[in-house]
């Protein structure tokens, strides 16, 4: 259960390398979560990981969790919620693909739209439905804003988000006055805190060199920890929807409503 000051005291992170997760995790300890499961594919880096939170103070456990193999998740992510109740599921895995290559080989198209839409579906509605039972708990997705709108260059990684988003709206209002709380996160660009300075040499959410893509040195791109810091905002406003920096619901607002043929010639 979350303690006095509303913060959970138990925390699942799906994606357990993934850098907004693992920020997420560092501030919730600091704000007096002691439990986190880290599911992910068994690797030197989640070892890593759940050492780093454990030296922070958590109890820490790493979990064998594959997206793609969706008939393992109502046993894997069963099991997690056997040993106690999990006041937040993080639902941070993904991958952003290549767009030129993901166009030539339709089956590495479908592996993006199979691990960030129909993964996250499996996963979502297994842990939905888990923290129903348990009577509360927030689940938290990570969107992205390339789902907003179809863009050249990505819009088979920006589809698939596209259906995450969409799905996650649906998800709260069917899990409304259950006392299971479901935020959607949608960040811009992210970089690493040193590509942020730098402005070129990293990949974001987009999938593609930060270099190429405008906006790289504004405030529209965001970091790790300032997703991490959003999240942890929005729980304790129970925010339905965080867009991370800010100022991209604006943006986005005004993008939505721009012509085809126009929205073409723009360098996003």
């Amino acid at each position: 259960m979350k303690d006095a000051f509303g913060a959970p005291q138990s925390l699942l992170v799906l994606g357990g390398t993934s850098e907004i997760g693992l920020a997420t995790a560092r501030r919730l300890i600091a704000h007096r979560t002691r439990t986190v499961w880290l599911a992910g594919r068994p690797s030197p880096a989640l070892d890593a990981a759940a050492d780093d939170l454990r030296g922070r103070g958590a109890y820490v456990q790493t979990v064998a969790f594959d997206a793609l193999d969706t008939e393992s998740h109502e046993t894997v992510l069963g099991k997690i919620f056997t040993e106690g109740d999990i006041d937040m599921v993080l639902l941070a895995f993904g991958i952003p693909g290549d767009q030129e290559r993901d166009e030539e080989e339709p089956l590495a198209a479908v592996r993006v739209a199979q691990t960030n839409y129909t993964g996250a579906v499996s996963a979502g509605l297994v842990c939905a439905g888990a923290l129903q039972a348990q009577g509360h708990g927030s689940l938290v997705v990570l969107s992205s804003v390339a789902g907003e709108r179809a863009r050249r260059a990505d819009f088979i990684y920006g589809s698939s988000k596209a259906g995450l988003d969409v799905f996650t709206q649906g998800l709260g209002d069917a899990l409304h006055g259950t006392g299971v709380h479901v935020m959607v996160v949608r960040p811009g660009l992210v970089v690493p805190d040193a590509a942020a300075v730098r402005g070129a040499g990293a990949r974001g959410t987009a999938g593609g060199p930060l270099a190429t893509i405008p906006f790289t040195r504004t405030p529209l791109v965001t970091t790790p920890g300032a997703v991490a810091d959003a999240i942890v905002t929005g729980l304790r406003r129970r925010s339905e929807t965080v867009w991370v920096p800010g100022a991209l619901r604006a943006v986005m607002s005004a993008l939505r409503h721009v012509p085809r043929p126009l929205f073409r010639r723009l360098p996003v």
